[in-house]
C-alpha cells in the first residue's frame, strides 16, 4: 500500500538450515532451496468505507520476516509461475501444507514456490509478539539463523504478504504469482481477497484451500478470539480464484453457510470423500518426492488411527483424491491466470441443511455430488470428511470404513479385474472432466491396483 518498498536479502544463517515443519524429506532432484530476509514497514488496516476499497490504514510498524523459495536449478525449467504460499501456523510454527499437497505437480511442471512467514506465530511461536520467543517459532527453532526476525503482530500480516509478493516478483521478473494457503492460511487469505487485493493488486490468482465458513477480521482485538460468522467470497474478485474444499470444511467447518456460486473469476471445487487432514498429507507426501513405487505409496496410505502424532480413536480418511485433485487445481488455476480457459465448473456436494447440516449419501454411505474421483465412482470403502469424533482436532480427519468382502463381491463379482476396470474408466472420466491430470493417471491406476485388498 503506502508503506516503503521492502528490502530483501539472503538469509545468512551460518550452519543452520531453513525451517519448514511440513518438509521432512530431501528436496526433489533438480530443485534448489534459498531463504531470504524481508524487512520493511507494514500497514495494519481497518474497515473504512470512505477509503478506496473500503479499508483504511490505522497504523504502521517495522518488521523483518523471511521468504523460503524452491526453484528449478535449470532456469529453462521454470515455467513462469510462482506459487506464493502463506505458511500455515495452526501448530504455532510455519508449515508449507500447500507444498505437501501439490509438490508433485509443481516439480514436474517447473513451477517456483515461495513460502512466506506472514504471521506472528510462525516467527515467535505465539499469537502475540512476545518478549523473546516461544517454542515452535523460527526464533526459538534457530536463534542464530533467525535472530533478525521481528513481527509486529497479525494485524500487519496482510501487508506483509503484499510486500512479500512484491519481493518475489523482483526475484522472478515477469512471472505470474499465484497466492495459496491451506486451512488457517486460507482463513486469512479469504479476507485478503475480499479486502486487500482490490487495493494491493499484487497477485495474479488465488488457490484458497480448505477454508472454513468464517474469515479472519482485519483487526484482531484478541488474537485468540474467533468470530464464527460466515463470510462469502466477494462477488467480483479482481483475478481468478479457485477454492478447493473437502467434506470437512463444507459441513464441520461450515463453509456451507458461506457458499457462493461460481462466477466469471470464481470456481469452487468441493471434493467428495475427502477430509481436511488425511493420510496422504500426514504420511505419504513427505516420501513421494520422486514418484514412490505404487506398492510403497499404497502402504504409506494404508488406513490408520494415528495422525499428526496423536491417536485419533478412529480410522482416518485414507484416500489420496485430495492430493490428486489439488494437483489439477493448481494446474488449471495457473493456466487461467495466464489467460487460458477457466477450470471446469463442479457440482457442489449434495448438502442437507439442518442443525447441524449433513450430506446426502448413496446406499453405500458415500457422499453425493461434488468433484467425483475414482475413489467415489469405484469405491472400496466409505470415505468421508465427517469424523465420528467431535474433538477439536479429531474432527478434522474424516473416516475410512473398508467395505466387507460381501459388499466388494456384490460390487465387483469378477474380483480385482472388475474393480480395476471400473476404477480405470472412472479415472479416465475425471481426467476428461478436468478434475484429475493425465500426468497422474497411470500412477492413480497403479496405486489402486496395489491398494485393492478384498477382505476374506
Amino acid at each position: 500500500m503506502d508503506a516503503p518498498y521492502p528490502d530483501l536479502r539472503p538469509c545468512d544463517g551460518g550452519r543452520g538450515s531453513p525451517f519448514d515443519a511440513s518438509r521432512t524429506a530431501a528436496l526433489p532432484d533438480g530443485y534448489t532451496e534459498r531463504e531470504y530476509l524481508l524487512s520493511g514497514t507494514a500497514a495494519a488496516y481497518h474497515a473504512d468505507h470512505a477509503e478506496p476499497g473500503g479499508i483504511g490504514v490505522r497504523a504502521h510498524a517495522p518488521y523483518t520476516t523471511r521468504i523460503l523459495t524452491r526453484v528449478p536449478e535449470a532456469p529453462e525449467r521454470f515455467n513462469g509461475t510462482v506459487v506464493v504460499e502463506w505458511f500455515n501456523v495452526s501448530g504455532f510454527m510455519d508449515a508449507g501444507v500447500e507444498w505437501l499437497y501439490t509438490h508433485s505437480e509443481l516439480v514436474r511442471g517447473g513451477y517456483a514456490w515461495a513460502g512466506v512467514s506472514a504471521q506472528c506465530a510462525g516467527v515467535t511461536g505465539s499469537a502475540l509478539p512476545p518478549e523473546g520467543a516461544a517454542p515452535g517459532g523460527l526464533k526459538a527453532w534457530d536463534p542464530d539463523r533467525y535472530a533478525a526476525l521481528d513481527h509486529p503482530g497479525d494485524d500487519h500480516s496482510y501487508d506483509v504478504f503484499s510486500q512479500a509478493g512484491q519481493a518475489v516478483a523482483g526475484l522472478f521478473p515477469g512471472a505470474r504469482l499465484i497466492a495459496a494457503g491451506v486451512s488457517l492460511a486460507a482463513h486469512r487469505l479469504s479476507t485478503y481477497i475480499n479486502a486487500i487485493d482490490p487495493v494491493a493488486g499484487v497477485y495474479d490468482g488465488y488457490l484458497i484451500h480448505s477454508r472454513m465458513g468464517a474469515a479472519a477480521p482485519l483487526t484482531l482485538p484478541d488474537p485468540l478470539r474467533f468470530d464464527p460468522r460466515p463470510v462469502p467470497f466477494r462477488d467480483d474478485p479482481r483475478v481468478p480464484v479457485l477454492a478447493l474444499l473437502t467434506e470437512t470444511e463444507v459441513i464441520t467447518l461450515d463453509y456451507l453457510s458461506a457458499r457462493r456460486p461460481d462466477g466469471p473469476r470464481l470456481r469452487v471445487w468441493e471434493i467428495a470423500g475427502a477430509a481436511h487432514i488425511d493420510t496422504y498429507v500426514d504420511v505419504a507426501a513427505a516420501n513421494d518426492m520422486t514418484r514412490m513405487d505404487p506398492a510403497r505409496l499404497a502402504a504409506a496410505l494404508a488406513p490408520r488411527e494415528r495422525a499428526i502424532g496423536m491417536d485419533v480413536g478412529h480410522t482416518v480418511n485414507a484416500a489420496p483424491q485430495h492430493h490428486y485433485v489439488a494437483n489439477a487445481a493448481v494446474h488449471r488455476l495457473a493456466r487461467w491466470a495466464a489467460g487460458g480457459p477457466p477450470p471446469p465448473h463442479a457440482a457442489p456436494l449434495d448438502a442437507r441443511p439442518g442443525s447441524p447440516p449433513d450430506l446426502r449419501r448413496d446406499d453405500l454411505g458415500n457422499a453425493l455430488g461434488g468433484v467425483r474421483t475414482p475413489w467415489m465412482e469405484a469405491p472400496a470403502a466409505v470415505l468421508t470428511g465427517i469424523s465420528p469424533n467431535d474433538g477439536l482436532i479429531e474432527r478434522l480427519f474424516g473416516q475410512t470404513v473398508p467395505f466387507t468382502a460381501d459388499t466388494l463381491a456384490r460390487l465387483y463379482p469378477g474380483g480385482a479385474d472388475d474393480y480395476l476396470a471400473v476404477f480405470g474408466a472412472a479415472t479416465d472420466a475425471a481426467i476428461a472432466g478436468g478434475f484429475l491430470l493425465a500426468a497422474d493417471g497411470e500412477e492413480i491406476k497403479a496405486l489402486a491396483a496395489a491398494a485393492y485388498r478384498p477382505a476374506g
